[in-house]
């Protein structure tokens, strides 16, 4: 698999700690961290039943055939525990919007999952509302780290803290990507571009739509970015890679009305009212570029093999890196999610904590990369003759995603109790502004204006 640079290199290059904004804390050890663990382990013949919920069950496919794969083989080595998989609450078209609502409301019942697959931008408020459980108190720290180095792939260094706070790990992250440039070379050599050069930037993007429209009457660029559906990963990264931000580093103050986000916002109306961005949902989106009716799209790795099987023997799919902005560096930020621990049943915990293993392990990653798409955090598998290095030879899909590595950062989660209607409001407007050809300054204002007040009695 041909990189920008060779993996071991990018992860000593990641070596340098993430930031504290966003919330994203550190590995320095806490005074409160501890070495001893509070749950006891689990006898040979001890049963107990767990109840994990995760939003790959809401998605049809891969998706859930992977996992189904997954919680079948930990059963089959851990048969004392039992695993009920669900999926959120809920009927949103992305389920990964259901999971704090279905939480919620389950705790309110009494009967909330054990362990739960949440976004990273849902930390803060997993933490001091779900009552996530810190692992290194409940397994030890000594535990925790090991975990994280693994006998034999340790993970990203980039990737380890991710789901980290105040000195203590709340969570394994669990699966993400960067935004990735997916593209139809088939469509491309119709419109007579040069598939071996895709776009680098947003300006070329436009002009390779405009070609697309033109010459064959598809969809130019669909980027999902722009929609409320697709939460604000990307959106946070389009607009840290246009020299702005959505929230102030110190996280106390919302900047979404500042240039780079409304330029950004108004590069999305361009494409559409010129004609070269398709006015589709997410759903759509995701339909439309797998049949082969929209030459690019800005996407996360999870949906990859969606793509791939709709370009089986039909069109040749392509990825690249993400698009700059001209003269400036792309600044990729993470999709997707960390495992954690809410029972608090020690026993449960207990097997919850094995679960998590389980599904952070080599065997683990090796099936979700092959069967989703999603970049495996113990990135050393990709080199590893023993590992997926002749998988990964024959997937040269998922080279921009490993380069971005080096340069990621964090999904910043916004503060407070009311910090998804701040996040929802955002991305309301964006699309508006998008979609429905509404002021990009006066609406973001607007819509930072409300969220602020939120912030504010939050």
């Amino acid at each position: 698999m041909k990189r920008t640079m060779p993996l071991l290199g990018l992860v000593l290059a990641c070596t340098m700690a993430l930031s504290a904004c966003g919330g994203i804390g550190g590995t320095s050890e806490s005074a409160t961290a501890t070495n001893v663990a509070q749950i006891p382990e689990l006898k040979p013949d001890q049963q107990v039943s767990i109840v994990f919920e995760s939003y790959n069950y809401g998605l049809a496919g891969s998706w859930t055939n992977t996992f189904n794969a997954l919680i079948a083989e930990f059963s089959k080595q851990h048969p004392n525990i039992k695993v009920t998989a669900q999926k959120p609450q809920g009927n949103s078209p992305n389920p990964a919007t259901d999971t704090i609502s279905s939480i919620q409301n389950q705790m309110a019942a009494g009967t909330p999952p054990d362990v739960a697959q949440l976004g990273f931008s849902d930390l803060d408020f997993t933490i001091h509302k779900l009552g996530a459980e810190p692992l290194d108190k409940l397994v030890g720290k000594q535990a925790v780290q090991a975990e994280f180095d693994g006998p034999k792939y340790p993970y990203a260094p980039r990737a380890r803290t991710l789901d980290d706070w105040d000195g203590h790990t709340y969570g394994v992250p669990f699966v993400f990507s960067t935004p990735v440039l997916y593209y139809n070379a088939s469509l491309f050599q119709q419109a007579g571009l040069d598939p071996a050069k895709p776009p680098t930037t947003w300006q070329q993007v436009a002009d390779a739509a405009r070609a697309i429209v033109d010459k064959t009457g598809k969809g130019g660029v669909y980027i999902d970015c722009l929609t409320k559906t697709a939460k604000d990963w990307c959106f946070q990264s389009m607009v840290r890679s246009n020299g702005g931000r959505v929230i102030s580093q110190d996280r106390k103050k919302l900047t979404y009305a500042d240039a780079p986000a409304v330029q950004v916002a108004q590069l999305g109306q361009q494409l559409v009212s010129s004609g070269e961005m398709p006015k589709l949902d997410q759903k759509q989106g995701y339909e439309g570029f797998a049949r082969g009716d929209v030459g690019m799209i800005l996407e996360t790795s999870s949906v990859q093999g969606v793509f791939e099987s709709g370009a089986k023997n039909k069109w040749s799919l392509q990825s690249a890196a993400m698009p700059s902005f001209d003269g400036k560096p792309t600044v990729p930020t993470n999709s997707g999610a960390g495992l954690h621990i809410l029972s608090k049943d020690p026993a449960k915990q207990r097997a919850s904590w094995e679960l998590l293993e389980f599904l952070t392990s080599p065997q683990a990653y090796a099936l979700i990369a092959k069967g989703i798409g999603y970049l495996p955090l113990r990135t050393g598998l990709l080199d590893d003759p023993d590992g997926l290095k002749t998988w990964a030879q024959q997937k040269p899909l998922l080279a921009p995603n490993v380069a971005q590595l080096d340069r990621m950062e964090p999904w910043v989660s916004m503060p407070g109790n009311s910090y998804l209607q701040v996040r929802d409001g955002m991305m309301d407007a964006v699309e508006s502004i998008v979609f429905q050809g509404k002021d990009a300054q006066s609406t973001l204002t607007a819509a930072q204006n409300a969220g602020a007040q939120l912030l504010a009695a939050s």
